[in-house]
């Protein structure tokens, strides 16, 4: 009996060491995994702070940097020098390779015009230009050019384009590309059931994804009508007017306004 009974303690010792083993190994197993995570956690925030710290933030003229390197519009109003703003964002064109034909409406500052542009080595492409008229001041010419430099900073397919500007010679001159059916709500006033539902929801898409880039560029435009969206052949829209965008803030009591170019 004394001998079965030692046998007994020696198979209940032998089991409660084993599972002691058990437990152990499996602790131990844990703590190189946590350890694991803990590492590569160190080594993707170091890698990040030390390759994403310089692309993601700029502190020129308060400009940052979010996601993917898209950067935040920046405010030509916030240059000491609002001509060096439009030297950074616009493109100073030739007014040799710049032909006007006809004029197709006006806008505060003077004439819209419908033109041509021929720059040495690229093709001849149509284009929008706006005048700025005689006997302008300096402020006047700064807040006409003001519009070139928001438009510069912006690059979607249902954002317009801007060509570039002609400020060396008289009438100084803003050039964005030539969309053939003008403004979207004397567009469709003049083509009132022409349109299936299904071209009409992907013109909306564009205007819709044209403004979310703007929101992502942090720039709010503060008009968004049909009479500021133009349509091209090929029925996309794209958001225009961003000159208007600094008259309303600047007259905030009285927001209401005409345009020459509406109906």
């Amino acid at each position: 009996m004394v001998a079965q009974g030692g046998w007994l303690h020696e198979e209940e010792a032998g089991g409660r060491a084993e599972q002691l083993g058990l437990i152990v190994g499996a602790a131990a197993v844990g703590a190189l995994l946590v350890l694991a995570v803990v590492a590569v956690a160190v080594i993707c925030v170091r890698k990040h702070g030390a390759g994403g710290r310089d692309p993601e933030y700029s502190d020129k003229h308060g400009q940052y940097l979010i996601g993917h390197g898209t950067k935040l519009y920046i405010d030509p109003f916030t240059y000491e020098d609002p001509n060096e703003a439009v030297r950074e964002f616009a493109k100073e064109i030739d007014v040799s390779y710049v032909k006007i034909e006809e004029v197709i409406g006006a806008g505060e500052f003077g004439e819209v015009c419908r033109g041509r542009l021929k720059v040495p080595g690229k093709k001849e492409s149509c284009v929008a230009i706006k005048t700025l008229k005689g006997g302008y001041t300096e402020r006047q010419r700064r807040e006409f050019l003001s519009e070139a430099s928001i438009m510069g900073q912006f690059e979607h397919p249902n954002i317009i384009r801007l060509e570039g500007v002609v400020t060396s010679s008289t009438p100084v001159m803003i050039l964005t590309e030539f969309m053939e059916n003008g403004a979207l709500d004397s567009f469709l006033r003049l083509n009132e059931g022409q349109f299936a539902p299904i071209q009409l929801v992907g013109m909306l898409r564009g205007i819709a994804s044209g403004m979310r880039y703007l929101a992502e560029m942090s720039y709010v435009h503060r008009d968004l009508a049909a009479r500021n969206i133009l349509v091209n052949c090929n029925l996309v829209c794209k958001v225009s007017d961003f000159g208007l965008s600094r008259f309303l803030e600047e007259n905030s009591s009285d927001p209401t306004y005409t345009s020459s170019l509406g109906p």
